[in-house]
């Protein structure tokens, strides 16, 4: 997969691609990483890629012209490539759309900065606006980070181990049970012993039953949409945990209802 990033500050990614997974897809070849600087595409002397707002208000909008000819000079091909603008106006940034975003040959992110870009180049460039969340941030730097992070753990071959994408948080609707390492006993606090049983089936349906009840406790709305087989519904029916997955989801409907 090809990512290209589009910014004024070039230099704000140099160090986190050179860290961790990301790192190590770039030097064998599983990702490519391009970071384009929309300054170099700015026709005035002064290089200016922003502007004050027609109609007045506070702060800098980001120009057309630029923004445009940068993109133009990255290139796109439409069957498999995907233009997102990071923009607090975006839809919420998740991991089912990190499983689709990891579907494309190339991702191209426009990092929005001051109070946007020029509307023409959004409604004429853009396929789709992402954001990572509910705050401001001070560009849109920091979110292709994220996002080009959870994509490219998404892709075959780029994680030690296949199984660690299907089972983490949020991939299968439930939040990742508690992890326990050396030593046996910390502090007093012994591992679980169905932990050091190696009795498989026995330890899956403990994971399983912790993952429920940490989502019911955190994050009790993805259970909503959590889809269990028979044997797994079995299993929480035993633990008390099925009924109130069922009174969630029919809470949600009613309140679409209602809605």
């Amino acid at each position: 997969m090809i990512f290209s990033i589009l910014t004024i500050f070039p230099d704000f990614f140099t160090s986190p691609l050179q860290e961790g997974i990301v790192r190590r897809a770039l030097a064998e070849g599983q990702i490519e990483v391009g970071i384009h600087n929309i300054r170099e595409y700015a026709t005035d002397k002064h290089h200016m890629t922003d502007d004050r707002p027609f109609g007045g208000g506070e702060g800098m909008v980001m120009k057309p012209e630029p923004l445009a000819a940068c993109l133009k000079a990255v290139g796109r091909e439409r069957h498999s490539s995907r233009v997102i603008l990071l923009s607090p106006k975006g839809e919420r940034f998740s991991q089912p759309q990190a499983e689709r975003l990891a579907e494309y040959a190339h991702l191209i992110f426009i990092c929005g900065r001051y109070e946007g870009v020029d509307e023409r180049f959004r409604a004429q460039f853009v396929d789709e606006e992402l954001s990572i969340g509910d705050y401001i941030l001070t560009g849109g730097e920091l979110a292709a980070l994220v996002v080009v992070d959870a994509v490219c753990r998404l892709l075959p071959g780029v994680l030690g181990c296949e199984d660690s994408a299907v089972n983490d948080s949020f991939s299968c609707g439930l939040l990742k049970h508690a992890q326990y390492t050396r030593p046996r006993i910390f502090e007093g606090i012994a591992v679980p012993e169905v932990l050091l049983s190696g009795d498989h089936a026995a330890i899956d349906r403990y994971r399983l039953v912790e993952s429920v009840r940490l989502t019911l406790e955190r994050r009790p709305e993805l259970l909503a949409l959590a889809r269990f087989s028979p044997s797994e519904a079995k299993i929480l029916q035993r633990e008390g945990l099925y009924g109130q997955i069922e009174d969630l989801a029919r809470g949600q409907r009613e309140n679409r209802n209602e809605g």
